[in-house]
């Protein structure tokens, strides 16, 4: 939960340059949910396989805790952003506007999975 938290910052933090990086702040905003969803099946020692498939991530959180199920539903796209703007060719630049709901899409999945661990596990 600590580098999902870490992810939220760094992805605000892009947002305040100047010129915003919002191309990073997506790709932080995915990484901090994926990271959450994972720190909430190790919690629950389910097994996982390495991926950034938020939609597959979401599912197993939600067979654990079916109240999760519709926020990680509406996260699953996020899973875009672990590659969408990191290649060469791919799609043009994201906008702030994206990059915000992004991050912000990304925060309830982390406030959602934190509210449903015991306070030791919080960072």
């Amino acid at each position: 939960m600590a580098r999902a938290a870490s992810d939220l910052g760094a992805g605000a933090h892009d947002l305040t340059a100047e010129d915003p990086f919002c191309e990073d702040a997506v790709f932080h905003a995915q990484q901090a949910a994926e990271k959450a969803m994972k720190a909430f099946l190790v919690w629950h020692d389910t097994p996982f396989r390495k991926t950034h498939d938020l939609a597959e991530l979401g599912r197993q959180c939600a067979d654990l805790e079916p109240t999760l199920a519709p926020l990680l539903q509406r996260a699953a796209p996020l899973s875009e952003y672990a590659w969408k703007f990191r290649y060469p060719g791919e799609q043009d630049e994201s906008t702030r506007e994206e990059a915000e709901e992004a991050l912000a899409l990304a925060r309830e999945v982390y406030e959602a999975v934190l509210a449903r661990l015991p306070e030791d596990a919080h960072p």
